[in-house]
């Protein structure tokens, strides 16, 4: 279980082939589905991206010498409620994105309700398929009820989708920093939040541990969204997949918008510094790939 010579772009590369092969199989075959609703779920969950929430589930349980195999359930769980937040974000209603990650977005593809119910579809699916983890590998159901809980609320009003309607109230100006920090910590940290501290139950973490997952997933969450801001202004667009600048062609009030670019970055790498911090500190059999991991997201171009 210990690191061995795989560098943590390997890791993650073998990782993402994983979740994908699982993702290709998680809506099963058998159920009946409307032909042009199934091909619209599977359009999005299967266009590609970094699959960052699911790897942090998997590294999560690693790292306390649990089985990962037992934790791929909910790891496909959060990219689904992920994907489906991405759908519903680049519909005409919310930030009228024609393309997300170099292809046509799926209200573009199959329209606008179905787009909708695409993302329906795949945030209800998640629970179902959060489930499994006890149905198919024999986690704890109370484990499971845990994760089902806890996913609810970081994906729900308090959480996930709180931020995303604190960003849209913002569009109309943002005055302070605080305000932006909640939309960072809550459209992006708390799904990473999540992701870490549901490998972390499947894995048997104790509450030191749960709590150093979290403050993990916190300050990498906030660093992951100021260095999207970052890459935003000085980006390639080849890499990201996407116009650079968008935010500022949008007038999106961002953390360079606040700090500077320079102190951004300053910014980035003191949170990173603190979520290693708090793994190092929470005594973690094998916390080697968390930290390679935190590291890897702060130098990213992409």
């Amino acid at each position: 279980m210990s690191v061995t010579n795989v560098s943590i772009t390997q890791y993650i590369d073998q990782h993402t082939l994983k979740v994908e092969a699982a993702l290709r199989e998680s809506v099963p075959a058998a159920w009946n589905i409307p032909q042009s609703l199934r091909e619209a779920m599977m359009y999005s969950l299967m266009a590609g991206g970094k699959r960052l929430r699911p790897i942090f589930v998997l590294a999560a349980a690693e790292s306390l010498g649990g089985n990962s195999e037992s934790a791929m359930p909910v790891a496909l769980a959060v990219e689904m409620i992920h994907t489906y937040s991405l759908i519903h974000d680049d519909l005409p209603a919310m930030d009228n994105d024609d393309f997300r990650r170099g292809k046509p977005t799926n209200h573009k593809v199959y329209g606008e309700a179905m787009a909708i119910l695409a993302g329906d579809a795949l945030l209800t699916h998640a629970f179902y398929t959060a489930v499994q983890a006890s149905r198919a590998h024999d986690v704890p159901s109370g484990v499971v009820a845990d994760i089902v809980e806890e996913l609810s609320r970081l994906a729900g009003a308090p959480g996930m989708v709180g931020g995303q309607a604190a960003d849209m109230e913002g569009e109309q100006g943002l005055t302070k920093l605080s305000e932006l920090e909640y939309i960072h910590l809550h459209k992006t940290s708390d799904l990473i939040v999540f992701s870490l501290k549901a490998g972390g139950r499947i894995a048997g973490a104790n509450d030191e541990q749960l709590a150093a997952l979290e403050r993990f997933g916190t300050c990498i969450g906030l660093a992951y969204q100021i260095q999207d801001d970052i890459l935003d202004l000085i980006g390639d667009e080849q890499k990201l997949g996407k116009p650079v600048q968008s935010d500022v062609k949008q007038q999106k009030v961002t953390y360079p918008y606040f700090l500077g670019i320079d102190a951004s970055k300053a910014k980035v790498e003191e949170l990173t510094a603190e979520a290693k911090q708090a793994i190092a500190e929470a005594r973690f059999a094998y916390p080697e790939r968390l930290l390679q991991l935190a590291d890897y997201l702060v130098k990213r171009d992409y």
